[in-house]
């Protein structure tokens, strides 16, 4: 297959597109066209999203992510990689059933609808979920970070990198992952090369559920890999040695 040289990177929720600057910058010196678009409701410095909540924040769900992304793809010259985190690595699968991509890869992805997840997962992110909450957002605390995203890093890191990345979330999105139709993937057709990448010390996804996701693919003439990395939390896409991940990424998608 000819490969593309464009790369668009989509970010998860609870973080936005400032989180991909170090990959954006390392890819583009790869020789690859780069893109790195906030979901809606989520552009802006984190510090300043996290003092004055952005007006478009709440009205964004799991469907507008995902259109956001196939609006700027149809724009490029050429279908792209598709790299997505947490949340976005069930966006670059409904990319992938909407035919929308190259290849994919997911990075400690979300379930879809149609995989249920382990009841550790449901606890960690029912906070950002929760139904009967009485804002429409959510913006986790430094000791929720610390638990789901930084568990393998030192105290100063921790602090350095909730200041980094932390934003609020629209719980729309994380709701309509959990109850539109348009939420389940479609695992019986055929489809481009998938890539799931999971990190061994992941307390929001464990690496279990990724292996789970990526076994529900039904058709033998479409690839489907598996990558755990042992060592890596949810945080795998910031924390130190993220260029490993990135290279393997790479080295996957030249060698298809």
């Amino acid at each position: 297959m000819s490969k593309s040289k464009t790369i668009v990177l989509v970010h998860g929720m609870f973080v936005n597109d400032t989180s991909w600057t170090e990959w954006k910058k390392y890819l583009e010196q790869k020789g690859y066209t780069v893109y790195t678009p906030a979901n809606p409701g989520h552009s802006g410095n984190p510090a300043d999203l996290r003092a004055n909540i952005h007006p478009e924040l709440v009205q964004t769900g799991f469907i507008d992510v995902v259109m956001n992304i196939a609006k700027l793809i149809d724009t490029l010259p050429e279908k792209p990689l598709v790299i997505g985190h947490s949340m976005a690595g069930l966006a670059v699968q409904k990319l992938i059933d909407l035919g929308k991509a190259d290849a994919a890869v997911s990075i400690d992805g979300a379930p879809p609808k149609n995989v249920f997840p382990p009841f550790s997962t449901v606890k960690i992110v029912w906070p950002a979920l929760n139904f009967f909450a009485s804002k429409d957002y959510f913006l986790g605390s430094r000791d929720w970070y610390n638990r789901a995203f930084f568990n393998t890093l030192t105290p100063e890191e921790k602090n350095k990198a909730y200041d980094a990345i932390a934003v609020p979330e629209s719980r729309k999105i994380g709701r309509e992952t959990l109850l539109k139709s348009f939420s389940n993937a479609e695992f019986g057709k055929p489809h481009q090369p998938i890539l799931f990448i999971g990190g061994g010390q992941d307390n929001i996804f464990p690496p279990s559920l990724t292996k789970k996701i990526a076994g529900k693919y039904k058709d033998s003439n479409s690839r489907v890999d598996v990558k755990i990395f042992d060592n890596k939390s949810h945080f795998i896409c910031g924390e130190k040695g993220w260029e490993k991940v990135a290279d393997y990424i790479l080295d996957w998608y030249s060698n298809l």
